[in-house]
């Protein structure tokens, strides 16, 4: 009788955990945000261009004081 009543509630109790209601899955998932990126190619690029420029404008100032003379 004993061994009947455990097999009962072993039954009873996968049927139960079978049947549980799981909390529902999202139907969209959550949007992950993008890491930041630390781009150093475009920092290198930008002192690039700066050093570009200023080159060009010691560049046109010589010429300037080459036509005055």
């Amino acid at each position: 009788m004993k061994k009947l009543v455990m097999l009962a509630i072993a039954v009873l109790g996968t049927t139960a955990m079978v049947n549980a209601q799981t909390t529902p899955a999202q139907t969209t998932p959550a949007k992950e945000d993008k890491a930041t990126k630390h781009d150093k190619k475009e920092a290198h690029k930008k002192a690039k261009a700066e050093k570009k420029e200023a080159a060009k404008t010691e560049t046109a100032k010589q010429e300037t004081a080459k036509a005055k003379k």
